[in-house]
């Protein structure tokens, strides 16, 4: 067994096949999608009829904020927009108050690095989810490079506020029509994902299978109030981990059943196998109770990929500005487009990134005459750009950036006409510099806590079974408590195999104890079969994980 101390490293190599191939697109492509251009057409709209489309850049900071937060609750999402915006307004009152009291374009890259090291923190501390901190910066970073005076920040910040207002409704809005659509489809996905397992009983969708039950859970708790239908929701994700711990003893098709009930407005199937025991899961009530990990705990572990952010943000930028291209925010923007949770990750979203970049700009070569025919056809574009990067991005990182690099391209004409060629040139010429040197600074920026998380994540699922095993052998167990040590147990489970994986694409580091990941994960699952037993959800006796 290797030693969890061990330090011999090794160069793992990074891949070559498979970064550009397609997958399913999401089951909610449309709602961003359609979303983006509701919330970014009025406004535009307004300010070509009041002949200041110039203005539009301002507008789009608070219209993009409608991309986020459309697989939350609508009250965990109420909240969620509302931080949107005001990161989003107060990243862009920073640049323009930068720009307007300086011109120096190496001040400007370098507060430029800082914001996306800070914006790259915050979005994954809060795990706000795609797209994550890209529109922060691709914002901030470009509007450093606009003209400006003091006199002027604080009317172009008002109007992103107020179009992100209006993407606040624009998120809110689907709300009205179908309350509970997002823990729906959360619990979907954890019914069919079980259900692939019970099928294929792989350690890879028992892995998969078990993050999404996760998720589903975390969505639950994010309702609030435990309504009726709240609950009648929490007894399928119950359903699905009892398949989760007892594949053998379920039917895969049922599952899938329950998992197309959900869809639409109609009620919520209720499992006739589970009884009243369900109705004693007083452990979520528990865990909505306990407070949130402090923020500054969650930022702690992202110091690597806030300094590799920082770096290899900066040396693109600075590396634009040697070479002479014109918008160097381009190259800066595509350096923090890249860092993933390893190198491995960030190597794969660099190919995508250039590949859909090369690709994007051969499609506004072909677009540019046709935009170019009024302030309305170039409007018209920007939306069809904006709906099909949505509508794309989920099947491929690589796919949605084709429809991204003409929608930023035609950003920048929203002041006035700019030479295509000469735009062609800038973003083909950043994309690369940024792409390189933005990788060259996550391989100089090992991940070398990666392993301590490891070490970590093994402590606390070893604590939460040992927990969830002393409430099973207690003879007459609190309901509230073994669901609580259940609920304790599957977030530890889940934990670690998010740290092996993201310890397993660091390029360089020391070897992994990968057998002691393997038998805890597998220690993990029967204790938490022997938990649900204990609960009485109707898992035979001869159950296997």
């Amino acid at each position: 067994m290797p030693s969890a101390t061990s330090k011999t490293s090794r160069v793992r190599p990074l891949p070559l096949s498979g970064l550009l191939r397609l997958g399913r697109p999401s089951d909610i492509w449309y709602k961003p999608a359609l979303s983006v251009v509701v919330a970014v057409a009025p406004p535009n709209l307004t300010l070509l009829a009041l002949g200041h489309l110039d203005l539009a850049a301002y507008t789009m900071a608070g219209s993009l904020c409608a991309l986020y937060a459309h697989n939350r609750p609508y009250a965990a999402r109420a909240r969620t927009l509302a931080r949107v915006v005001l990161g989003m307004v107060a990243g862009l009152a920073v640049a323009l108050l930068t720009a307007s009291l300086t011109t120096n374009a190496v001040v400007l890259v370098t507060v430029g690095a800082l914001l996306a090291a800070v914006q790259k923190m915050l979005c994954d501390a809060t795990r706000i989810g795609p797209p994550g901190n890209v529109i922060f910066t691709f914002i901030t970073s470009a509007s450093l490079f606009v003209p400006q005076t003091l006199g002027q920040v604080p009317g172009h910040v008002g109007l992103a506020a107020a179009a992100g207002v209006w993407s606040w409704l624009v998120g809110m809005a689907p709300g009205l029509l179908r309350p509970h659509g997002p823990e729906r489809r959360a619990t979907a996905h954890a019914l069919i994902a079980t259900a692939a397992f019970a099928e294929t009983r792989t350690p890879a969708a028992r892995a998969g299978a078990a993050a999404v039950v996760h998720t589903a859970w975390q969505t639950l708790l994010f309702t609030g109030a435990r309504s009726a239908p709240r609950r009648a929701l929490e007894r399928l994700v119950v359903r699905a981990e009892v398949a989760l711990a007892a594949p053998t003893d379920s039917d895969p098709e049922r599952l899938r059943a329950w998992a197309r009930a959900l869809r639409g407005t109609g009620p919520v199937p209720e499992p006739d196998d589970l009884g009243e025991a369900a109705d004693d899961l007083l452990g979520v009530e528990a865990e909505l109770d306990s407070p949130a990990r402090p923020l500054h705990r969650r930022l702690g572990p992202l110091a690597p990929l806030a300094l590799r952010t920082a770096l290899g943000c900066a040396l693109a930028g600075y590396a634009s500005l040697a070479l002479g291209i014109g918008r160097p925010y381009w190259a800066l923007v595509t350096a923090a487009a890249l860092y993933q949770a390893n190198v491995t990750l960030t190597w794969r979203r660099g190919v995508q990134r250039v590949v859909g970049n090369l690709v994007g700009v051969l499609l506004f070569a072909a677009i540019a005459p046709l935009a170019h025919l009024s302030d309305l056809a170039l409007i018209l574009c920007g939306l069809a750009f904006n709906f099909g990067a949505e509508a794309l991005i989920s099947r491929n990182y690589w796919l949605g950036s084709v429809c991204v690099t003409p929608m930023a391209l035609l950003i920048t004409e929203f002041g006035h006409y700019q030479e295509p060629g000469a735009l062609m040139v800038d973003r083909v010429l950043d994309t690369l510099v940024g792409a390189l040197i933005g990788f060259v600074a996550a391989i100089a920026v090992t991940n070398r806590r990666a392993g301590d998380r490891i070490e970590h994540a093994l402590a606390a699922v070893d604590s939460a079974r040992e927990r969830a095993a002393a409430v099973v052998s207690a003879q007459q167990p609190d309901p509230a408590a073994l669901e609580a040590a259940r609920r304790t147990l599957v977030a530890a489970v889940v934990d670690l195999r998010a740290a092996a994986d993201a310890a397993a694409g660091e390029w360089w580091l020391a070897a992994l104890p990968e057998e002691r990941v393997l038998h805890a994960e597998q220690a993990g699952h029967r204790t938490l079969a022997a938990t649900i037993r204990r609960q009485g959800l109707h898992i035979s006796e001869g159950a296997r994980t």
